[in-house]
Formats: structure tokens, sequence, C-alpha cells
């Protein structure tokens, strides 16, 4: 058992925690109720549950979510349209965001899947300063896709 001001009360009979409990106006709250014997804490239970929940709150603030952007790009993309996308890659990266990268076949160019696997090394290479491949270029139904993430600094 453990007092409201955090010292050590020893090992006692439910029935005497539970008294002494009422004697100081608070709460039994069992701490870890499956050690071998249970340990219990006099406290105001409003006041332990308002407490987890603030350090809940902490722990989600400190938590940095990733979130997975994507950018579609066609085998049949011009040089300044390929540019344009690159920079809006980089600037997903540098905010601390994945980026999924989809070639996008539609009719015949399915054909051609083998042969447009460079336009996806291309943009690959040119993130190369600021990006990592997570995931290489793999083909998922009528797509070519691949993962960049930022890199470490």
């Amino acid at each position: 058992m453990i007092g409201e001001d955090g010292e050590q009360l020893g090992v006692m009979s439910s029935q005497e925690a539970l008294r002494l409990a009422e004697e100081a106006g608070v709460d039994l709250v069992k701490i870890a109720p499956n050690a071998a014997p249970p340990v219990v804490k006099i406290i105001d239970f409003s006041r332990y549950r308002y407490e987890q929940r603030r350090r809940e709150k902490e722990q989600k603030k400190k938590q940095n979510v990733i979130e997975v952007k994507e950018v579609r790009l066609t085998p049949n993309i011009d040089t300044n349209d390929l540019n344009t996308k690159i920079s809006a890659a980089r600037k997903f990266l540098e905010k601390g965001n994945k980026v999924k990268v989809s070639l996008r076949f539609r009719g015949r160019e399915m054909s051609r899947m083998g042969q447009s696997k460079y336009i996806l090394d291309d943009f690959a290479a040119a993130l190369a300063e600021c990006a990592q491949v997570d995931k290489p270029s793999k083909a998922e139904g009528r797509s070519l896709v691949m993962i960049l993430s930022p890199k470490k600094k």
C-alpha cells in the first residue's frame, strides 16, 4: 500500500487499507492489480484520472505523424512537367512526409511498362540529395509505384 504523499505503508489487509482511505476522505485505487500482493494507493480518484489524461495528451503531442503524399506521373511526361512534380515532391520531403510516386499507365501504354521504369529512376536520382528510396519501383496493377522518405540528417 502506498500513501497519499507517496510513502510506502507496507502490506496490509484490504479492509484495513479501505478504512485508512475512508479516514483520509479519499479513494483506494489499485495501481498494479496483477502483482502479488496487489499494489493500492490512497488517492483522490478524479485527480488520478485527470493526471492520466494529461499524461496521455502530452504523449500524443510528442508523437510525430508521418503522412504519405502521392505524386502521380504518366509515361509520356514532358521534362518541364517532371521538374514541377520533382519540386512538389521535394517540398513534401522537406516537411518530413514520405512520398509515393506512382507512374500510371492507360490503354496501350501498358505494353511499355518495362521501358518506362527509367522515369521513376530519374525521379529518385533528382531527389537523391534529400530523399532515399524506401521501396523501389514495383508494378501494382496498372501502375509502377516507388516510395521515397526524407534522408536522416
